[in-house]
């Protein structure tokens, strides 16, 4: 079986999905269970994966990544051939105003994970332990920003996270790295561009466009809507983990980009046309709602990634372009009022409220 932290989250829960429906079409075996690792915190929806959970396909522990003692009963209770590691507090703005936890998960749970893995893997018999693999996620924003000449990020570029967040990343992706090289743990890295799609909480700028405008309500923007970020479809990126899972070398860094450069401004209004488009307003357009609001501190201008790498030695590229990928993004929104009902808890509106309060 496989291993999966933070499973029940945006990025993860999307994993799982894509992870069945991969071995369903290539007609390969499914007796192969997954355990979600996951502490189902405001961003943890069980409700994502309920389908995996009830079959049975999936089973669920809940448990924080930096409590020691569950993760070491998880590894020998289930005994996972690997890990991969998408466990993290991730929100830039909530990093701003609360940087604590993000250092206690993304910097100490990672260290907690890799110290229990490493113990684990080196118990394995020797047919086991060559095979096991230690997958760790991670982000862009640990290389900084760019200007809008710069050559885009590769895996060689000097890293210079500016948030609390992007640190804490950095912080876990340095952790990984030495486990590799000073205890020969089997480790993979990857580093991915800004992702949109399917279950993603609120928060982020997609999906709060759509609920807001879908709700009449204003469209925030930070500062002036001109930082660019490379936006990949979520099943792109589950795909790119899949493959480096298998064909990736061991201590390597694989950066995973869309392709998809575009200002954020541009982003709202690709969403507001097609709303136009596909729930029309009973008056106006949902351009109107556009707020510009008061940018937020340290805000990086611009990301992007050159996934050259993980072209040339993987055979990975993304397959949506922005323009369908949004089209499905904004679709499976409007189908599935249940699954959002269910992330629009008191937490999601206090956030909400505390973070946009006095930016107008």
């Amino acid at each position: 079986m496989i291993l999966i932290t933070g499973a029940a989250g945006f990025i993860g829960g999307n994993f799982v999905h894509h992870w069945f429906e991969r071995l369903d079409s290539q007609g390969l075996s499914t007796d192969e269970p997954v355990v979600v690792y996951d502490k189902l915190t405001y961003a943890g929806n069980p409700n994502t994966i309920a389908a995996h959970l009830q079959s049975g396909r999936a089973t669920l522990i809940q448990a924080d990544i930096t409590d020691r003692d569950a993760v070491r009963e998880a590894l020998h209770t289930h005994r996972p051939r690997a890990i991969l590691h998408f466990a993290a507090e991730s929100h830039v703005d909530r990093s701003i105003h609360g940087p604590g936890e993000f250092i206690h998960t993304n910097m100490v749970g990672t260290f907690s994970l890799l110290e229990e893995a490493r113990t684990y893997w080196g118990a394995l018999p020797e047919a086991e332990k060559a095979a096991f693999r230690f997958l760790h996620v991670s982000t862009d924003e640990v290389y900084g920003s760019l200007g809008d000449d710069d050559a885009a990020f590769s895996e060689t570029t000097a890293y210079a996270p500016n948030s609390p967040y992007s640190a804490s990343k950095a912080g876990s992706d340095h952790l990984v790295r030495a486990y590799h090289h000073t205890y020969g743990f089997p480790t993979l890295t990857t580093n991915c561009s800004n992702n949109y799609g399917p279950y993603h909480f609120p928060e982020k700028l997609i999906p709060l466009v759509i609920l807001n405008a879908l709700e009449g309500k204003p469209l925030p923007v930070y500062g002036d809507g001109l930082n660019i970020r490379d936006w990949l479809y979520v099943r792109d990126h589950c795909e790119a983990i899949c493959q480096v899972l298998v064909k990736g070398t061991l201590g390597e860094v694989y950066n995973v980009g869309g392709i998809n450069e575009i200002r954020n401004i541009d982003v709202v209004t690709t969403i507001c046309r097609k709303l136009d488009e596909l729930r029309p307003r009973e008056s106006g357009r949902y351009e109107d709602l556009i707020t510009y609001v008061k940018d937020r501190p340290g805000h990086d201008r611009r990301y992007a990634i050159d996934p050259t790498k993980i072209q040339r030695d993987i055979g990975w590229a993304p397959s949506e372009t922005f323009e369908s990928g949004i089209n499905k993004t904004v679709r499976w929104y409007l189908d599935n009022t249940a699954w959002i009902d269910t992330v629009r808890s008191g937490a999601y509106r206090d956030w909400l409220t505390q973070n946009y309060a006095g930016r107008a």
